[in-house]
């Protein structure tokens, strides 16, 4: 038998393997999040400028959520070949179409000069898009999880969510310096260049998976032989409730991030017809707060569990719902960067630190990348996908006020909450239980009491 990945002497360390998730999990968000800002900023007047300004701001959400209904196709894919021949496969090529997709909508010709097959095309990049994301997550994640130390899960499966407000913070960096930019300069090649960028990205993230190895967990479950022939059917069959209530508790996290990086970026700009930059300062500060808090969050779950800090968060997130529309609404520049930092730093950075270890420490690796795939992108279609969508209704029928807004935040934050109770704790869980006990005289250890 060769040699494996077990062999302590040959493992990267776990510090290694978790800047390498991070780094390659902000570079594929930053692509997928420069769609976002620019769906509020750019497409609209590019690719649906034959419409009028809501219908245009209407139809540019709407092919932003087209990326989150492909994300699932990309996550049972990758999910189930994840987990048949291993993580660092799937993610080298995620990697790549994330890569290339982004970069052709950097070149993709307006609707003033090919017309409607513009907004077609730009459909399809982020189809693309959608499918590469919704492929990375799982493995990423894992490549964190299953290489920690169990004490330290936490922290380190943190390091791949890391990727979420770093790549958001990449990309409304990005576009706060474009937007530097005399307007027409800026819609004429600024935006592109912050979509072109990715080519060299691509390649530091390339360069840097390449270097760390298959997962521990992987690896003894390859070589005994024990690979799920269909592990999606495998998931459904022993493990169904956890997998509902796992998707349960994404919906905060989802609704958190989308509404306050890219539905206030847009109300802002305009429904309260205020300067760009109030809105991207606020995200972009936030973001950075959410990069510290992240990791911070998933360290002290490692020392309380991980239910007792993801609740704190939902529950900052359900307390502040109605303030954060009302400083919004004040259409003051101090109130709207307060709210956009409390909602992208604070509340996402509690709510997201645990999950990576959370989520993983509820299935069993025989399926593992399976279900967080299915878990993250099947509920993030109306979690994430789907909330700029929401919001915007809810805006016009509250008259242009954010009060309906704030309730449905109210809604989702209960809905996580409720989830999270349901589900046990796991902090200290056994990654490998069905192995252990199936090759092993030692008894799996048992999640830790909190």
């Amino acid at each position: 038998m060769t040699t494996t990945t077990n062999d302590p002497s040959v493992l990267p360390t776990p510090r290694k393997v978790a800047v390498a998730s991070a780094v390659g999990a902000t570079i594929e968000w930053y692509d997928f999040f420069l769609y976002g800002t620019a769906a509020g900023l750019v497409f609209d007047k590019l690719y649906f400028n034959g419409l009028d300004g809501p219908a245009a701001q209407f139809a540019a959400f709407a092919t932003f959520a087209v990326g989150f209904f492909a994300r699932p196709i990309g996550g049972l894919l990758f999910g189930h070949f994840g987990d048949r021949i291993g993580r660092k496969k799937m993610l080298l090529l995620t990697l790549l179409i994330m890569g290339v997709g982004t970069a052709a909508i950097g070149l993709l010709p307006t609707y003033d000069q090919i017309g409607v097959w513009a907004p077609i095309a730009l459909v399809v990049l982020r189809i693309l898009q959608g499918i590469g994301v919704g492929g990375e997550y799982g493995g990423a994640v894992l490549l964190a999880v299953e290489y920690a130390p169990v004490e330290r899960r936490g922290f380190f499966g943190s390091f791949a969510h890391i990727g979420v407000p770093g790549g958001l913070l990449l990309a409304a960096g990005a576009f706060s310096l474009a937007g530097l930019l005399p307007d027409a300069a800026f819609l004429a090649w600024g935006w592109r260049a912050c979509f072109l960028i990715s080519i060299v990205l691509l390649g530091i993230g390339a360069y840097i998976r390449l270097s760390i190895m298959e997962t521990p967990a992987f690896s003894r479950v390859q070589e005994a032989k024990e690979i799920s022939a269909v592990p999606l059917r495998d998931l459904l069959k022993a493990q169904p409730k956890r997998l509902l209530l796992g998707m349960g508790t994404r919906f905060i996290e989802g609704f958190t991030f989308n509404f306050f990086s890219v539905f206030l970026l847009a109300y802002v700009v305009t429904n309260l017809g205020l300067p760009k930059s109030w809105a991207l300062n606020g995200i972009l500060v936030g973001a950075a707060l959410g990069v510290v808090l992240v990791p911070i969050s998933g360290a002290l779950s490692d020392r309380v569990g991980r239910k007792p800090v993801f609740r704190a968060g939902a529950w900052t997130a359900l307390v502040l719902a109605f303030p954060v529309a009302a400083l919004v609404q004040s259409e003051g520049r101090l109130a709207i960067f307060v709210a956009l930092v409390a909602g992208l730093g604070i509340v996402y950075g509690v709510v997201y630190g645990p999950l990576a270890a959370f989520w993983s420490e509820l299935f069993d690796t025989r399926y593992r990348y399976t279900a967080l795939s299915s878990l993250y992108q099947i509920s993030g279609v109306v979690a994430s996908g789907l909330t700029p969508l929401i919001a915007a209704w809810l805006v016009s029928q509250g008259n242009g006020t954010l009060w309906w807004v704030a309730g449905y935040n109210v809604a989702v934050a209960a809905i996580s909450l409720v989830s999270a109770r349901l589900l046990p704790e796991t902090r200290g869980r056994d990654l490998d239980h069905a192995w252990r006990m199936a090759h092993t005289a030692e008894p799996p250890r048992e999640p830790l009491a909190a």
